[in-house]
């Protein structure tokens, strides 16, 4: 097949042009048939990472990924709401506010992905509980979000097809951290799993894919005006990622903390601040009065209604509620402690998430770690910074991601910042 209008295409694009909506729906539909072969669109995926991409540019990809594949649809009349975080430690919160939303009387369609790197995934996290599977066909998905009001499950290879080709050699190629082709990839998902609503949890910081505010920033405009561009309601959150954000930190531990959270036997005051400002985001783009948000999600908390629902989603999806209740972290315990006095300065988020993913890779998946010392506690020598679950633990290591030093820093602000739809008159690209 002559593709020399392909061959002129990258050179437009490597020389810094824009390529319009008709050359990225041509490419993207040729690639994802096989018609277009890895070399050019790798060459297309490097100008993109170097050149940038323009706002339209990046809604015509996601547009052409989105006709690639399956685009699921929602009975009811209500509108579904999906969340995105872009990676972090200690991230446990979809598995807290997808049922405290559903409670809430807002349907959650939560498409969700595997761990990558040193950051969790909520697959992973949920599938730790026996029994439950994540691989639900879209007719299960659709269905049990409208029988139960919620469903976490892994992205169909009817959903998107073109984006996880891309994907996959975007990581080969060293191409995944370009704003325009992110943004493309994550609402493109949620568009096709029929979200009609999208709250962004963008993360900033050592512990994250996008280590800047000023990138973290970025991309949750992008996010948001990309949304707004196919009729979607959203907002997007940028938060810290600078220490973990829960103190669990491993696949069933992260579990074990989401039904404690549920129940109200534990509730990390770093995670719970996490957690409501974005059940707050989804019950807003979800269409409930922001008068009736705060007393309707703590009801949920409060009732219980909140638990019945993560029980009733791990039961729809293959688990029990005894199988829910049993789970714990690992007997083989150990600690990890201070060398000296003083109080904790920082917490290499990364390195801890690398330790608890060898953990759980080691000893299964209730293996991991827990923070017990936060950025700013005072500490001795000897007292605990974190305990350690599975016989493979290095206590030593994890002490190492530790940095003890004479003077408190001045304290973050878990959110940074909101991006509203609202917002867009006064964001610039």
């Amino acid at each position: 097949m002559n593709q020399g209008w392909l061959r002129r295409a990258l050179a437009a694009k490597r020389d810094g042009d824009a390529l319009d909506d008709g050359t990225w729906h041509r490419i993207i539909a040729g690639y994802a048939a096989g018609e277009i072969d890895d070399a050019p669109v790798a060459a297309l995926a490097m100008a993109c990472a170097i050149r940038g991409m323009a706002p339209d540019e990046i809604s015509a990809l996601t547009d052409a990924m989105v006709r690639s594949g399956d685009v699921l649809r929602f009975g009811g009349g209500r509108t579904v709401v999906d969340k995105h975080s872009s990676g972090g430690v200690g991230d446990t919160v979809s598995l807290i506010v997808v049922p405290l939303v559903a409670a809430c009387g807002v349907p959650v369609a939560k498409l969700s992905g595997r761990a990558l790197g040193h950051t969790g995934g909520t697959l992973d996290k949920l599938e730790a509980i026996p029994g439950v599977r994540t691989d639900l066909g879209n007719d299960a998905f659709v269905a049990q979000v409208e029988s139960i009001g919620c469903a976490i499950a892994a992205q169909s290879e009817r959903l998107v097809p073109a984006d996880k080709k891309l994907y996959k050699l975007r990581d080969r190629t060293g191409t995944v951290p370009s704003t325009g082709l992110i943004a493309a990839s994550i609402v493109s998902k949620k568009i096709a799993g029929g979200a009609g609503a999208i709250v962004f949890d963008v993360k900033a910081g050592s512990g994250a894919f996008m280590r800047t505010l000023a990138d973290a920033t970025a991309l949750a405009r992008t996010l948001v005006r990309l949304a707004a561009g196919f009729g979607r309601r959203s907002s997007a959150l940028v938060s810290d990622m600078e220490e973990p954000l829960g103190a669990a930190v491993g696949s069933g531990i992260e579990a074990v903390e989401a039904r404690d959270f549920l129940r109200g036997d534990d509730r990390d005051p770093r995670l719970a601040e996490a957690a409501f400002a974005v059940a707050h985001e989804m019950l807003r783009v979800g269409g409930v009065d922001e008068r009736e948000i705060e007393p309707r999600a703590l009801d949920a908390l409060q009732s219980g209604a909140a638990y019945e629902r993560f029980a009733q989603l791990v039961e729809a999806q293959g688990g029990t509620r005894a199988a829910l209740d049993a789970i714990a972290p690992h007997p083989h315990r150990a600690t990890a402690v201070a060398a000296s006095d003083g109080v904790v300065t920082a917490i290499d988020a990364a390195a801890i998430g690398e330790l608890a993913r060898d953990l759980t890779a080691a000893d299964g998946p209730f293996a991991g770690l827990r923070i017990v010392a936060r950025v700013g506690t005072p500490v001795r020598a000897g007292d605990v910074l974190a305990e350690c679950a599975g016989p493979s633990a290095s206590p030593q290591a994890v002490a190492r991601a530790f940095t003890v030093g004479t003077h408190a820093p001045p304290p973050r602000k878990l959110i940074e910042t909101v991006v509203r739809d609202a917002d867009l008159a006064t964001l610039v690209n």
